[in-house]
Order: structure tokens, then C-alpha cells, then sequence
């Protein structure tokens, strides 16, 4: 059994998937790389799978498929990992060599341990296009260092300070446990990915250093603003899966408070999101859907909409009128100054 297995989705990535690649084989024997070819169909995205395949057969699987969407991808990897450990690595983005051996040796020796390992984080480095300085999200203030630990541990989470799929690596079999299946052909499933696993994990690992960097500057980036505008129904999706799944599970999950109000702030975060990105487009049509997205979480939990539009953001979300769009759009850019979060 290799101690991680690495997923890495591509569709059409050659110009970037070789630095990706070769990032992760740093990793040695202990790795295993699992590149799902996606559909790629205009580049030479699954001949390039097939090379690292071919040269280091003992570390490198390619899996081609029809074309199915990240989470298709990711569902795919989790499906044919062999390794203890499972992480998901975009083919745009790569991970810091030092940063990545002090990642392995602490799994190894944290792997067969009195307590299982659920959740090992990590920070994480945006590289922003034009940007000489780099961001990076750590949880120094909010997470307990170089120990294990459980969720009546950890303090108040940032806002944007969240656990991403950038930052997080999971055990496998909890993934297999908890019965993920991100669905197909829909953007941001990322954060269902960070989220149906949690009322599953129990004990942590922050380990503060610096090891995934998130690349951002592509046009055609999915969390690029006028991106994510024409894919809202796309985002929506995923908004009202989440509401869903923390609903229906508020029974179990409210039994630990940590960690329900963690979920919970969460799903505030993407709620507001997926608000300002509808009064960001200026249509009425998607005006309306921002009224059918507030009118669906009241309907699946009253107390919760209630929490939610009484907050600062989901009040200010909701302002009537054009001039209350208007401070709606410019409180969230705010919020992004000072938080930090993209």
C-alpha cells in the first residue's frame, strides 16, 4: 500500500500539467500519482498521461475517460487510490518540494498510530498572475500546531480562512466511508469536497507550512468573476447541495457545536457568494434567483435562514432596491480586503 495517493484532473492541460507532474514525483516511492484524463480531446493531455505512465510505472497510473467534470475526475481518483492518505491536486497548481517531504514524513508518522488520522492541513500559497507578493493562508491562530487534535481544539475560524481542497489531505477509506460522490459536469464541487466529509472526521493535523501553491491569472479560470457568472446555475448547484446536506444532518451534527458552527459559517460564506455574483450580473433574471435561493434555505431551515439573514452578510446581501445592490456588491469587496479571501 503506497502512504498517499495524489489525483490530478486534467482536461486540456498540457501548457501547465508537466510542472504540476513533476512537483509531485519529488514524492518518491511513497506516492502515487493518479492522472484521470478528463475527455481531453485538443490537446496532448492523455499522451502526456501516458508518458509519465510509461516512465515511472512503479508511481505514475493514467486513467482516460469520458469527460465527466472535476468532480467526475475526483470521484474517479478516490475510486482507484491504493494509498493511506488521498489528496487532490489541480493540474494548474503544484506543490513546494521541502514543504512536500516534511508533508510525508509526518504521515508516516502519524500512519498505524493509536489514532487514526483523518485530516491532515496544510497552508497553502496563492500565485496570483502579475503579483510579486504571495498570499498564503495559514491556521496558526486557529488550529493547534504539530499535534493531533479534534474540533473542541480548534478556535473561531477567519473569515476566508477556511479549509479548502488546496490545504486539506484525507485518510481514504474515511472518503470511502462517508460515500462522497461529487456529481458530474458542475464547477465548485470543491467545496462539497471540504464539506460531506466533516461530520466524519475527528481527529486533526495542522502541519504550518507552506506546501500547495494555487495558481490564479488563467481568463478562462473557474473563479474568475465573469467565469463564475455564466456558470451560476452551476454554483447554485452546489449551494443548495450543501444546504441540503447540513439540514438534513443538523440533528447529528449539532451535537458538536465546534464543528457545526464551523459547517455553518461555511455554508454563509458560499451563500454569499453565490448572492453577489447574482446582483453582480445586473439581470432580473438572476435577481429572482437570488430571492429562490434565500426562499429555499428558509423553507429547509427556518432557524438557520433567520441566523443567516440577520448576519452581517446575509443582511447586507438582501438590501432592497439598486442602491442596496449597489452596497451589497461594494460591502462584499470589503469583506474581501479584509479578510483576504478570493
Amino acid at each position: 500500500m503506497k502512504l498517499l495517493s495524489i489525483a490530478i484532473p486534467c482536461y486540456n492541460s498540457e501548457p501547465y500539467m508537466r510542472k504540476c507532474i513533476d512537483s509531485l514525483l519529488t514524492g518518491g516511492e511513497d506516492v502515487e500519482i493518479i492522472i484521470v484524463d478528463d475527455g481531453s480531446h485538443r490537446d496532448q493531455t492523455a499522451q502526456i498521461a501516458d508518458e509519465y505512465a510509461s516512465r515511472y510505472p512503479s508511481v505514475v497510473k493514467a486513467i482516460h475517460q469520458e469527460n465527466g467534470g472535476h468532480g467526475c475526475a475526483v470521484n474517479t481518483g478516490i475510486a482507484a487510490a491504493t494509498g493511506l492518505y488521498f489528496k487532490v491536486v489541480d493540474s494548474d497548481d503544484w506543490v513546494k518540494e521541502d514543504a512536500y517531504q516534511q508533508v510525508l514524513d509526518t504521515l508516516r508518522s502519524l500512519a498505524g498510530g493509536d489514532k487514526a488520522l483523518d485530516m491532515l492541513i496544510c497552508n497553502y500559497v496563492y500565485e496570483k498572475e502579475g503579483e510579486k507578493r504571495k498570499k498564503v493562508i495559514q491556521y496558526r491562530h486557529t488550529l493547534p500546531r504539530d499535534e493531533m487534535f479534534t474540533w473542541e481544539d480548534c478556535r473561531h475560524f477567519l473569515k476566508g480562512h477556511y479549509i479548502l481542497m488546496h490545504s486539506v489531505i484525507f485518510r481514504t477509506r474515511l472518503l470511502r466511508e462517508c460515500g462522497l460522490k461529487l456529481p458530474e459536469h458542475t464547477f465548485y464541487v470543491d467545496n462539497l469536497y471540504v464539506f460531506e466529509p466533516l461530520p466524519y472526521v475527528k481527529n486533526m493535523y495542522y502541519l504550518d507550512v507552506n506546501f500547495y501553491r494555487y495558481y490564479i491569472g488563467r481568463e478562462d479560470q473557474s473563479v474568475n468573476e465573469e467565469v463564475m457568472i455564466s456558470r451560476i446555475d452551476q454554483q447554485l448547484k452546489v449551494n443548495r447541495i450543501m444546504i441540503d446536506y447540513l439540514t438534513e444532518k443538523k440533528g447529528e451534527l449539532v451535537r458538536n457545536k465546534r464543528r457545526y458552527q464551523y459547517m455553518r459559517n461555511y455554508l454563509e460564506i458560499i451563500t454569499t457568494v453565490s448572492s453577489v455574483l447574482l446582483i453582480r450580473s445586473g439581470t432580473e433574471e438572476n435577481l429572482e434567483k437570488k430571492k429562490e435561493l434565500w426562499k429555499y434555505l428558509k423553507e429547509k431551515d427556518r432557524k438557520l435562514y433567520a441566523w443567516m439573514r440577520s448576519g452581517i452578510m446575509g443582511g447586507t446581501m438582501n438590501l432592497p432596491g439598486r442602491g442596496g445592490r449597489r452596497i451589497s456588491v461594494r460591502a462584499y469587496q470589503i469583506c474581501q480586503k479584509i479578510f483576504k479571501f478570493n
